[in-house]
């Protein structure tokens, strides 16, 4: 099986799930989004969306595939291009951090490690962008909807609750310490080859 994760560009945002290419809760204030919805162009403000960010600011998500099949996403973006974010009684995102807005993996990839490299890559992206952390709403009610992330799987993943709340908790991951992690796992590896390196070097005793 093999897993490749890209940004997302113009070129493939139609890669992206049916649902998520053309909702735009994030994207657009609440009263232009029913605008939209009403005359049926979420899909060119989405990609009017994505081509803003991708000129002013620079890669705003990622995709994985599965054996070339396109197997969940992540979305994220500055703050003041999330024109919703500032609807939620845990707003506002600190200054220093990116917002990330959504990310899902396909029912049929589920259970399979996808979500934590979506955030990894994530992590990685920002991080050689002098990003400091990520934050995002994490969702507390159980709901089925793509457009708020649950808030069990973002502590799974190593993000900390910065601001309590009953429904949408906000959410924050330190970059440093998500590199601070990667370099613990691969010291610990390191050791672990060196040690087996050492062990076959030893001379036999009492060979045949």
């Amino acid at each position: 099986m093999s897993r490749r994760v890209v940004g997302v560009t113009l070129d493939n945002l139609d890669h992206l799930p049916q649902r998520c290419r053309r909702c735009v809760f994030w994207e657009l204030a609440p009263h232009v989004r029913e605008q939209a919805e009403e005359f049926g162009e979420t899909e060119l403000e989405k990609e009017a969306w994505v081509s803003s960010v991708l000129l002013e600011w620079g890669s705003c998500g990622r995709i994985i595939y599965v054996d070339g099949v396109p197997a969940g996403y992540a979305i994220y973006a500055p703050p003041a291009a999330v024109p919703r974010a500032g609807a939620f009684p845990t707003a506002p995102v600190s200054a220093d951090a990116v917002l990330l807005t959504a990310l899902r993996v396909q029912p049929e990839y589920e259970r399979g490690g996808l979500g934590r490299i979506l955030v990894q890559n994530v992590a990685k992206d920002l991080t050689r962008r002098g990003v400091k952390a990520v934050e995002a709403f994490g969702d507390l009610t159980g709901s089925v909807s793509d457009c708020v992330i649950p808030a069990g799987f973002l502590q799974q993943v190593g993000f900390k609750t910065v601001r309590q709340h009953p429904k949408w908790p906000r959410m924050r991951l330190e970059l440093r310490t998500a590199i601070s992690w990667k370099e613990d796992v691969e010291a610990a590896l390191e050791r672990l080859l060196s040690s087996v390196t050492i062990k076959t070097a030893e001379p036999m005793v009492g060979g045949a």
